[in-house]
């Protein structure tokens, strides 16, 4: 049985991943990081600046991109982060002002 979600299940189910993404208050702290750096920076930078070790800054970076808060790029053995202003700009317009 192949069940079809409408736009607005689709919509709530990108919301309700979002909200629980953020409801970890370290990831705010490598959004607002994020933010003053305004450019996408390297996860060994992130996790110096927030101040958690290299295990717990991958897992939250994996939860803000899988959440499609952020992009992350790699190159060599380097990753990168950086915002996603748009899934900000659709569902929470105006949050990022407040960090």
């Amino acid at each position: 049985m192949v069940i079809k979600l409408t736009n607005q299940q689709l919509e709530d189910d990108i919301r309700s991943k979002i909200f629980k993404t953020l409801s970890e208050p370290i990831r705010i702290e490598i959004l607002r990081f994020l933010k003053k750096k305004s450019s996408e920076v390297t996860c060994g930078e992130i996790g110096a600046n927030v101040n958690i070790t290299k295990s717990a800054a991958s897992y939250h970076f994996k939860n803000l991109r899988e959440a499609g808060l952020t992009f992350t790029r790699k190159e060599s053995r380097e990753k990168y982060v950086s915002i996603n202003y748009e899934m900000f700009e659709k569902y929470l317009p105006h949050f990022l002002d407040t960090l």
